[in-house]
């Protein structure tokens, strides 16, 4: 009878892990927005790569929310041809190169450990089998057997990239590496969450990118976010995803393209967003209202320009059923590109994110870092003397300054 007993509950646990894994979905748990390669981008200790050929590229990625299951997104988005995957593997990241032992899995794509993306297009792997641990670091290996033409990257990587002749994908550790701070063909990691789950997407351009910030220690806000999020009991299980592009805009393409062109791909086309966070802006600003040779500029923004690009990306963001935080912009007085028409704009703007109800919510990121003797600009500590972006304290200011609760409202 105890047997009997036994079995009968072990099957009735099984049941119920099937139940519970069945309610599993995918949540994107890390990504980046894909980019074209383009001269300058952010200070190397190296030059950057402008092609790879017969060449193992390993890139470490920090994971907001864990998951027992693993996919990943490659994009060939700004290659000129069809682009050569010879083999691509995952695995927890021990230190620098190092994976940690047993944890390599090889990515499969329809069944096949290889794989050619038309250009333009991106493919999304088979699953693994593979416990990805929350705000965890992860390692992507990337084997190039053949020219792969210009890149598809994410230029403000933050990340240290290892870089190696062959295919060395499988290697525990990569030995004679060249080294940069890039990411390559990688836009998003997905795992499987419980059905309460979902994602923020961080929406923005350097200052969501995370531009001056310490290399290799994720003090990005949004990586503070995520953070804050997995730390505070009682919080919503949410993944925090930093699609900033360092450069960006809201209305002209540059670095990247404009906000408007990318926002159905790298906002609507995440697994299970349940919030974006805008933060765009400052560049419209400062590019086309600072003055330029002895005349002033030809084009400069208005702040209903601006405010309607923001409510288009609230109308489609909606319309998917996602919930949008405006983010006011942050101070910029001292910047190479600031002027006081400029400050006109934004201070026009961050009225209207705070007053016109548009939005599902408000973060006051001019509040959370501004000097209060000097409201135009970044209080003592939180700037490294550009005077456009925060330095480790000002984002994590900015992180702090955002209330938990709203994401988990029923508005």
């Amino acid at each position: 009878m105890a047997l009997r007993k036994a079995i009968v509950g072990l099957i009735v646990s099984l049941a119920l892990v099937r139940v519970v894994h069945a309610q599993d979905h995918w949540v994107t748990t890390w990504v980046a927005a894909p980019q074209q390669m383009r001269a300058g981008g952010p200070p190397q200790a190296a030059p950057a790569p402008t092609v790879f050929n017969d060449q193992t590229v390993r890139m470490i990625v920090r994971t907001s929310l864990g998951g027992r299951r693993a996919r990943l997104t490659l994009s060939n988005a700004y290659g000129n041809g069809p682009l050569k995957i010879g083999a691509a593997h995952v695995a927890i990241r021990s230190k620098e190169s190092a994976i940690v032992p047993g944890s390599d899995r090889v990515l499969m794509f329809s069944g096949k450990p290889a794989v050619t993306i038309p250009q333009g297009a991106q493919m999304i792997s088979d699953p693994i089998d593979l416990e990805i641990p929350q705000l965890g670091d992860v390692a992507i290996s990337v084997y190039i057997p053949a020219d792969s033409g210009p890149l598809t990257t994410h230029a403000t990587g933050l990340h240290t990239t290892y870089i190696a002749k062959g295919n060395v994908a499988s290697e525990p550790i990569l030995n004679d590496t060249a080294t940069t701070r890039s990411y390559y063909w990688i836009s998003a990691v997905d795992v499987t969450a419980p059905a309460d789950a979902g994602a923020i997407v961080a929406f923005g351009d350097s200052i969501t990118d995370g531009a001056t910030s310490t290399n290799d220690g994720d003090h990005s806000w949004p990586s503070a976010l995520a953070a804050r999020i997995v730390t505070t009991p009682g919080a919503p299980k949410l993944a925090v995803l930093n699609q900033g592009i360092s450069g960006n805009r809201l209305l002209a393409d540059g670095a990247g393209v404009n906000a408007l062109a990318r926002f159905d791909r790298d906002v609507l086309g995440m697994s299970g967003v349940k919030w974006v966070m805008i933060l765009e802006g400052i560049n419209d600003i400062g590019v086309t209202t600072s003055a330029r040779g002895n005349g002033p500029p030809p084009n400069p923004v208005s702040a209903e320009e601006l405010i309607t690009a923001m409510k288009q990306m609230i109308e489609r963001a909606h319309a998917h059923g996602i919930k949008v935080a405006g983010c006011t912009l942050t101070p910029y007085e001292g910047a190479g590109y600031y002027s006081e028409k400029g400050e006109e704009v934004r201070q026009a703007v961050n009225r209207w994110i705070r007053t016109a109800g548009a939005f599902d919510s408000v973060v006051d990121f001019e509040k959370a870092t501004q000097d209060s003797a000097n409201p135009k600009t970044f209080k003592a500590g939180f700037n490294n003397g550009d005077h456009l972006h925060p330095n480790d304290a000002g984002y994590k200011a900015m992180a702090d300054a955002i209330d938990l609760k709203i994401f988990n409202s029923k508005k």
